[in-house]
């Protein structure tokens, strides 16, 4: 009996420690969880870099990089409820063969949640409340929210959060004005922002790239020209 209780308490303590998502329905947030990590860093590395963000809607972001970006994120963000089972089982048997944590499955709605409310230290309490808050996510925000919360606050390089404001930083122009093999390329570097640039050609970012090219150009996301044809 004591057990059960002090089980209960502890599961209520957990959800009501949860932050209150629902006001991102319509409000954008501040500064992410992420950024106010990304600072420290910077402090206490004595690096005098600020945050770069330009907030845009979803409908001034190009088709080509929210396809590129669901394809090398999360393929089936529109179908799942926040969390990608057959994604975790696969990444749980590749783990085990590597014998060390190598492989994630974060969902898009995943990655939301730890960049605006967690820290990016690996633990089982800090992932158990990203999955809690990923419920969370997609039980009062309608999908193309989350995907447009998460567009404009992704990590894409030191200092650079959203897509607007890694457009301009490395092609020089807005994100609604990205080509195919820009998008590609922005997509490519995700998993890790900091390591690898869009515009650098290392055989990573060259293969991620043509990878979700190609699947872009099977899907008709993307019109193969030759010859001006």
């Amino acid at each position: 009996m004591i057990i059960a209780g002090l089980i209960f308490c502890s599961s209520a303590i957990f959800w009501l420690s949860l932050p209150d998502v629902s006001i991102l329905q319509k409000t954008n947030p501040g500064k992410t969880a992420l950024m106010k990590e990304r600072e420290e860093e910077y402090r206490k590395k004595g690096k005098l870099l600020s945050i770069k963000q330009v907030w845009v809607p979803l409908n001034r972001i190009s088709p080509y990089l929210i396809n590129a970006v669901l394809i090398a994120e999360d393929d089936k963000f529109w179908h799942h409820k926040g969390i990608d089972y057959e994604a975790i089982k696969e990444a749980m048997e590749r783990n085990i063969k590597k014998k060390r944590y190598a492989y994630g499955a974060s969902t898009i709605t995943q990655q939301l949640a730890k960049n605006l409310y967690l820290s990016s230290k690996k633990s089982i309490l800090r992932k158990l409340r990203e999955v809690a808050i990923a419920f969370q996510l997609e039980m009062h925000l309608k999908k193309s929210r989350i995907l447009h919360l998460y567009l404009n606050v992704a990590e894409w390089g030191e200092g650079i959060f959203g897509v607007e404001a890694a457009s301009i930083h490395y092609f020089s122009k807005h994100a609604s004005d990205l080509t195919p093999e820009e998008a590609v390329r922005l997509a490519a570097v995700l998993p890790s922002p900091r390591k690898h640039s869009p515009l650098d050609g290392s055989s990573f970012v060259e293969r991620r790239a043509a990878i979700i090219y190609e699947i872009m150009l099977k899907r008709g996301v993307v019109e193969e020209y030759r010859n001006g044809e």
